[in-house]
């Protein structure tokens, strides 16, 4: 995959609501009802991960759910972070 420029990355990352640049990664934090809700928000993700063969890292803290995403294999960021990211904000 190729890497996105900094100003592809500046535009892709103001369509994706809620996600911020990290480095070489974006992420985003939700928060949920309660640990319930957060593991089937989480389950919800990981469905549209696999869907897209592209995982994101996931640290779930009772009702706080945070998000990162990189492509590992490419050094950064690609379209597949902010095409997943959308899809991912799209959950609610």
């Amino acid at each position: 995959m190729k890497l996105l420029t900094e100003d592809e990355i500046a535009g892709r990352l103001g369509a994706v609501s809620g996600w911020e640049r990290q480095g070489s990664s974006i992420a985003t934090t939700v928060m949920r009802k309660d640990f319930r809700d957060a593991m089937l928000f989480t389950g919800a993700v990981a469905y549209l991960a696999e869907q897209a063969n592209h995982h994101p890292d996931i640290l779930i803290q009772w009702n706080k759910v945070t998000l990162t995403l990189s492509t590992h294999s490419a050094g950064g960021l690609t379209a597949a972070d902010f095409d997943l990211a959308g899809k991912i904000s799209a959950l609610g």
